[in-house]
């Protein structure tokens, strides 16, 4: 089984109230390939600049990440600078630099086109139906948008719901578009607008899915999963997207799909999540091992069962 993803590779400068750091490797497309890693094979598509070294490629390699869909241009990488206060779940964009990444127009390689899985992580939904559109024949497609999209691309954002399985979205990303203050009535509609599954994060207190009714032969009745207290949050920024990693990747290594399945996903997208905010950057997923994470799992397995 192989798992595509479609999204950023970049640079980011992050300061939180554990400490700062002025360029680490980041993006979207790097926290969920290194998380998505320990459970099936991964291909990424990206675009990076000249400022993308071999030190960069080897934190891919060493996790065996298919990286030849990651094209090089002249200029410099995206870039992300932000800050974290006591809030852990909200950060202020102190500066954005899109680089090479501002004209970004992924092509699918003839040789990730087999890809049964496949994830559209937060770039222009005008760019992910177009990468959906390449990959006719992907068994399970995921997806990811934020409020920037939502607020001034809905049309796009609609269009590409009507292509995904699965949205990956934050309780104030799926208010936003539904146009609803309750979760429960705003996950409803998003579902009537396309997915067959939402994936609703809510940062430090897990995460919900909710399912269209009949959607994978399951009942539309919504599950929690949680995420375990984590001490020192040293840097947030990776964890939706390790979360998505986790939730993919093990999507990704199973045969079918079923409630059952999802569930799991839900707590292994949780597991790496709670692994990515222990240090900055990619840090923590470039050290961590499978026996680290399904011990873990057996923790957050055990937050949820009542003898």
């Amino acid at each position: 089984m192989s798992l595509l993803v479609v999204g950023s590779v970049a640079f980011d400068a992050v300061k939180t109230p554990y400490g700062k750091t002025d360029r680490i490797l980041g993006g979207a497309a790097t926290y969920f390939s290194l998380s998505a890693s320990f459970f099936t094979q991964l291909r990424v598509i990206a675009v990076v600049g000249e400022d993308f070294t071999e030190k960069e490629e080897q934190v891919f390699r060493a996790r065996n990440i298919d990286i030849s869909g990651i094209v090089r241009e002249k200029g410099k990488s995206f870039f992300w600078s932000g800050e974290y206060g006591e809030n852990v779940n909200e950060a202020k964009t102190l500066d954005t630099q899109l680089g090479v990444f501002g004209s970004f127009n992924p092509q699918v390689p003839d040789k990730f086109k087999e890809s049964e899985y496949l994830f559209l992580a937060n770039i222009d939904p005008v760019l992910q139906v177009s990468v959906r559109k390449q990959m006719p024949h992907a068994k399970f497609v995921g997806g990811d948008t934020m409020n920037y999209w939502i607020g001034g691309h809905r049309q796009n954002v609609a269009t590409m719901l009507q292509n995904v399985n699965a949205l990956l979205i934050n309780d104030s990303e799926a208010r936003m578009l539904a146009h609803d203050p309750s979760l429960a009535r705003a996950a409803h509609k998003i579902l009537a607008m396309g997915p067959q599954a939402l994936v609703i994060k809510h940062g430090e207190y897990g995460a919900t899915v909710f399912f269209r009714d009949g959607a994978y032969g399951m009942s539309k009745h919504p599950f929690r999963a949680p995420t375990l207290p984590i001490e020192a949050v040293t840097d947030p920024t990776g964890a939706g997207d390790s979360f998505a990693g986790g939730f993919m990747g093990y999507i990704a290594s199973q045969q079918n799909l079923n409630r059952e399945i999802f569930k799991r996903a839900m707590f292994y997208g949780g597991v790496m999540g709670s692994f990515s905010v222990e240090a900055f950057g990619t840090e923590r997923l470039q050290k961590l091992t499978r026996e680290e994470i399904d011990e873990r799992y057996k923790i957050f397995r055990e937050l949820t069962h009542l003898e």
